[in-house]
């Protein structure tokens, strides 16, 4: 029972599947354009879609939300982010795992 509580491989996984699509998504902020705000817009909407289904089929502690978090930002640092967009990010996925 303890070991399935401290058990985040899932987690990580999760995190680490989620940082790796926004970084294939290649979300600009600065670019310009109806097109691109489309594609960012959709993009952000699939990642809302993903982490809320991932939340529904996982139990997850803090712990897991902890191990989540740190494979996604660390994914997105070692993808090209800055340590502070990722930990904007970071902040906004975990505040999403806990509404």
């Amino acid at each position: 029972m303890i070991s399935k509580w401290f058990d985040a491989s899932e987690a990580k996984a999760f995190g680490i599947s989620l940082a790796q699509d926004l970084l294939k998504q290649d979300i600009s902020t600065h670019s310009k354009g109806k097109k691109n705000k489309n594609k960012t817009h959709d993009a952000l909407i699939k990642l809302l879609d993903r982490i809320a289904t991932f939340k529904l089929q996982n139990k997850l502690n803090f712990y897991k939300k902890a191990k989540l978090g740190n494979a996604f930002k660390w994914t997105l640092i070692e993808g090209g982010y800055t340590p502070d967009d990722a930990n904007k990010l970071t902040t906004s996925l975990l505040i999403k795992l806990q509404d």
